[in-house]
């Protein structure tokens, strides 16, 4: 049972690992030129696993201690995974010891393979599901650790390797602008306007909390224009009656 559900699950995984792995190692590679034993990726990456926060808490530990900030910051950051955790309970119930675990294991796109795969009928739910969550963050583990040992070996100008996740999500930008519609571009609006109305107000080093819960309220608000996703009975209904449309005219 457990080996069957491996087979289903990991090659699914497989495109997470080539990113992971790579956006794991920059994130070591990191922390080793900040002074960082490769034990402080390795560890961070098991037991926070955000990416995203990973790279912000770096400057958290070379910054004054302020962990009311710190706290706030990390609460905007995944507060995307409240809605996540959410739409996961009636898939995770029922699952017994391995629901701890997928729920503190969930990522992006450990969410978008769980959530959206169709699992063969004679693949147990629970392991297929554990077995992506597991795959997933041990890309990323391996990942931050390797950078954390070649980061720390490091003899050449390494600056502007934090940008790497600024990147990232650019390219995440320009694709929803470019191949999204018209509502998938109004969220990134939306992002964008928030940020630079905050940055104006509160400056450079104060901007990004205000910013964040601007745009969580922002997005909440106004789910229901930004919501492109159709039921599935609807996409059925629309389907039949474009087959019924199409037989008619033939």
């Amino acid at each position: 049972m457990r080996v069957k559900a491996l087979k289903a699950a990991f090659p699914l995984t497989v495109p997470i690992c080539m990113g992971f792995l790579f956006l794991g190692a920059s994130y070591g590679m990191l922390m080793g030129t900040k002074g960082f034993s490769f034990v402080w990726p390795m560890c961070m990456s098991a037991f926070i696993f955000a990416g995203s926060m990973e790279f912000v808490t770096v400057n958290l530990l070379l910054s004054a201690f302020n962990p009311l900030a710190a706290f706030l910051l990390a609460l905007m950051v995944n507060a995307r995974h409240l809605f996540y955790g959410l739409s996961m309970l009636s898939k995770f119930k029922g699952l017994g010891w391995k629901r701890p675990y997928l729920i503190y294991g969930m990522c992006d796109e450990t969410f978008a393979i769980n959530s959206s795969a169709r699992i063969p009928q004679d693949v147990d739910r629970g392991w297929f599901y554990l077995w992506v969550t597991l795959f997933n963050q041990s890309y990323w583990v391996v990942g931050a650790t390797v950078g954390g040992l070649i980061g720390s070996h490091l003899q050449f100008n390494t600056e502007g390797l934090e940008f790497v996740l600024t990147a990232l999500f650019l390219v995440i930008f320009l694709d929803q602008w470019l191949g999204g519609k018209h509502h998938e571009r109004l969220s990134a609006v939306i992002g964008v306007l928030a940020s630079l109305i905050c940055l104006v107000i509160f400056g450079a080093d104060d901007f990004m909390i205000p910013a964040l819960v601007a745009m969580l309220v922002l997005f909440m608000a106004l789910r229901p224009y930004l919501d492109t996703l159709k039921p599935e009975t609807q996409t059925e209904t629309d389907d039949t009656v474009i087959n019924h449309t199409e037989a008619h005219q033939q």
